[in-house]
């Protein structure tokens, strides 16, 4: 770790730290609320593989459909111009792109090119999270910003290898910032999975996982695939996803320091972050001691 101990944290000229955690437990809140301080910068890796990456599939995308529309189609030449509006808060066009499988008469896709567009995004996330150390580059270089917050996506475990020692992310990552794990509750599980039944989102999944997810619906079901509602598998298959990635997350957790979501939550300050950073360094010191 490039902090051993809460001192040589708080007396480090630069701050950087990834954060990582399922979605909806606080990455973006604490990176926001760093970057609202003025003193840190925010590296969003969804923005990054939805503004760089996968932008040409998302914009290529919207014109497809446009082009399917008439009206739309005699416009798009010259006339009018169509592109993909993401911000750190708002990630839609990458979630639409990304999609759902099933019927297609029900708003999904079929599963052949849902795994192709799965495979993009998982070259794009590795891609992204190794832009990272640039990244902290420019932010000293361009903007004289001492203190670094990457905000990783929720399926950063699921492209990588956390076991592996020689992961190539992994190992780019951890020697250039603090590996922080937000790690939840079984209460804070149910709520995200009640709060996805209400409203399902696409997401990233393990090649593996997924398609043995798909069969697995499949069989329990008997639908065919071109038959699958695309909003119910991937309700079936969110609870399933979150106890693949647990034990992925927390061997991730080893690479640096765990905090609780309950703690991140109270925090109002940078400074408060800080100081529970410094706090998690030091209980892992004594742990190891």
């Amino acid at each position: 770790m490039i902090y051993e101990t809460g001192l040589a944290w708080e007396e480090a000229k630069q701050k950087k730290v990834l954060l990582f955690a399922m979605s909806g437990l606080g990455k973006t809140h604490v990176s926001s609320m760093l970057r609202s301080g003025g003193d840190w910068f925010h590296y969003s890796v969804d923005y990054r593989i939805g503004t760089r990456y996968m932008d040409e599939y998302i914009v290529d995308n919207f014109k497809k459909a446009a082009m399917e529309v008439p009206f739309l189609a005699n416009l798009s030449f010259g006339f009018i111009y169509i592109a993909s509006n993401i911000t750190f808060e708002n990630l839609a066009p990458l979630s639409t792109y990304l999609g759902k499988p099933g019927d297609v008469s029900q708003g999904g896709i079929p599963f052949a090119e849902y795994c192709r567009r799965q495979r993009q995004h998982e070259a794009a996330e590795k891609s992204a999270l190794l832009d990272t150390p640039l990244f902290i580059n420019r932010a000293l270089e361009l903007y004289n910003y001492q203190n670094f917050v990457c905000d990783s996506g929720g399926s950063i475990c699921e492209v990588v290898d956390p076991w592996n020692l020689a992961d190539p992310v992994l190992k780019a990552l951890s020697d250039n910032l603090m590996m922080v794990w937000i790690e939840g509750t079984a209460a804070h599980t149910q709520e995200l999975v009640h709060r996805f039944d209400k409203s399902p989102k696409p997401m990233c999944y393990q090649p593996t996982f997924l398609l043995e997810s798909w069969k697995e619906y499949q069989s329990e079901t008997g639908l065919n695939p071109d038959k699958v509602n695309p909003d119910d598998f991937i309700r079936w298959t969110y609870a399933r996803a979150l106890a693949h990635r647990q034990p992925r997350y927390k061997q991730m957790a080893k690479w640096g320091i765990t905090l609780h979501a309950d703690d991140v939550k109270a925090v109002s300050s940078p400074r408060g972050f800080e100081n529970l950073v410094a706090s998690a360094l030091d209980a892992k010191t004594v742990k190891s001691a």
